[in-house]
């Protein structure tokens, strides 16, 4: 078996089927390692979020489902977006713990389930309680399924491919918001309630997939480690395809003390005196995300194209589907050279480029430039430019270095933790962002170029950077932050001028004693 690290051939390889015969892609199939497949498939759970982020905001404003429920206030709008959210923060924080226990691999496939159940309600609904039951419930499968994604891909994946494959997870996100975009752009000309219940009943197709299939993946080593099935690790590795020196990295954790407490005693472990500064990073910078205002551009893309100058919804709907097009060529270009790039440099670099982008596009409602042509178009160009930075830094890198600094008996509760942070606040955008652009078209977009300054100053001090390690060696990354260090050299320096500033001056007391006796002699 092929057991060298993913690299570009595997993707291209997996893409050219064109003339093969079904033999050659059987033996295709046998080449890629099974740890690749494993994460491509359920990396379907990040199309599943990326295309309710993609469609929902398109099928709150179509005509057939303003004729089916009302037209929406901006509050009943932000509420039916973020009710998924809302949810999903509650589930998110059991998920860690959950998956400890029954395994990253179930915990997806059960969250799959719950998923599908709340598509097919809201697909079906004929009022509004049922539509927001539908959203909830639905919310509560991918609170469940897309921590526990990261963690299994992390977990499986070899050092040198851990960064491609756990991107193959925001690859599918911004397939899905492309695809949501798309297929509402497509439907939104169907009459009837089709044009909107046919976007929902896609995904729960999706999701079923996902709960049918995971099951029959290997379980990571890791979590079976820390089940106490060390007889099932060596060939849980050989069906994974982890041989030679990739098994390496998956055995220096052999030692793995038995952390299946009580959900108390797993969120206890997080603020242990060695885990706290971790833990506390992670859950800063998935919070912070949301700051940026990306899922404000992504959930209410139409909205804030027809405000800045694209009036038809037809119009409005394809500057969306644009956007996702944008997103899934800058996450496929990135996705080759994850493990090449810092991951400090690109959380830093893309932090700047988010918050000027941000910055200037409330500059120009603020200036009343937007009633001009020119700003206009620069707005959206804008727009882009954000959606450019983010995707080729945040979006990739933010979730794998969360899941990189922890430790194997911390690092599912602390992306259950962190991720419920991320949609604590994506909750609170989602909502307000509807009502803040009603009060103002300007103050929402320096709210967002603040939040993303800041995190590049706090990712500067404290982000240890993490590119090529194996999740042990990284253990000792937060002993010394960037932040720790700089200031230990700073202290040295100056001890070390004072030290000669106080030689100097002993060395010229001297001078002027010797001196002083000459001259009295």
């Amino acid at each position: 078996m092929d057991v060298q690290p993913p690299t570009s051939r595997y993707l291209a390889a997996l893409l050219n089927t064109r003339g093969r015969s079904l033999s050659q892609l059987l033996e295709l199939r046998a080449r890629v390692p099974t740890y690749v497949w494993c994460s491509l498939f359920t990396a379907l759970g990040g199309f599943l979020w990326g295309y309710d982020t993609g469609s929902i905001g398109p099928i709150t404003v179509m005509p057939q489902f303003e004729a089916q429920f009302g037209a929406l206030s901006p509050a009943a709008q932000g509420l039916l977006v973020s009710s998924i959210l809302i949810a999903a923060s509650i589930t998110s924080v059991v998920a860690g713990p959950l998956s400890d226990r029954i395994s990253r691999i179930r915990t997806i496939s059960v969250g799959g389930a719950v998923y599908a159940a709340g598509c097919a309600i809201a697909c079906s609904a004929q009022h509004r309680p049922q539509l927001f039951i539908g959203r909830c419930i639905t919310g509560v499968g991918e609170g469940l399924f897309i921590s526990s994604i990261t963690v299994y891909v992390t977990e499986i994946s070899p050092p040198a491919s851990r960064g491609r494959l756990s991107t193959c997870v925001q690859l599918f996100n911004t397939c899905g918001v492309m695809t949501g975009y798309f297929t509402c752009y497509g439907s939104v000309k169907v009459p009837g309630s089709f044009s909107w219940r046919f976007p929902l009943a896609l995904q729960a197709v999706v999701a079923v997939i996902v709960a049918v299939g995971t099951p029959f993946f290997p379980h990571s080593p890791r979590w079976l480690r820390i089940a106490n099935r060390h007889r099932d690790v060596e060939e849980t590795k050989r069906r994974l395809g982890i041989a030679g020196a990739s098994a390496e990295d998956y055995s220096v954790d052999t030692v793995i003390p038995n952390v299946r407490g009580h959900f108390g005693q797993d969120l206890k472990n997080l603020w242990g005196k060695d885990i706290r500064m971790r833990t506390l990073f992670c859950v800063f910078i998935m919070a912070i995300q949301q700051l940026s205002g990306i899922d404000a551009v992504l959930y209410y893309a139409p909205t804030l194209f027809s405000q800045a100058g694209l009036s038809s919804t037809t119009s409005s709907f394809l500057a969306s589907g644009v956007s996702g097009i944008l997103m899934v060529v800058i996450t496929f270009f990135c996705q080759w050279f994850q493990d090449k790039w810092p991951r400090r440099t690109q959380m830093i670099g893309g932090s700047a480029v988010c918050g000027f982008a941000m910055l200037i596009i409330g500059s120009i409602y603020l200036s009343h430039a937007n009633n001009t042509e020119h700003g206009r178009t620069a707005i959206i160009c804008f727009i882009y430019i954000f959606i450019a930075g983010f995707i080729s830094s945040w979006a990739i890198v933010c979730r794998i270095v969360c899941n990189e600094v922890q430790p194997t008996q911390t690092r599912a509760a602390a992306s259950s933790l962190g991720q419920c942070a991320n949609w604590v606040v994506n909750c609170v955008v989602a909502f307000s962002t509807p009502l803040f652009l009603n009060r103002s078209t300007w103050g929402p977009y320096f709210l967002f170029g603040g939040c993303s300054l800041l995190n590049a100053a706090v990712c500067f001090a404290f982000q240890p950077e993490t590119k090529g390690l194996t999740l042990e060696a990284i253990d000792g990354g937060f002993e010394d932050t960037p932040f720790q260090s700089a200031m230990r050299r700073r202290i040295g320096n100056l001890r070390n001028r004072g030290n000669n500033t106080t030689r100097d001056g002993d060395e010229s007391t001297s001078t002027a004693i010797e001196l002083v006796e000459v001259s009295t002699k």
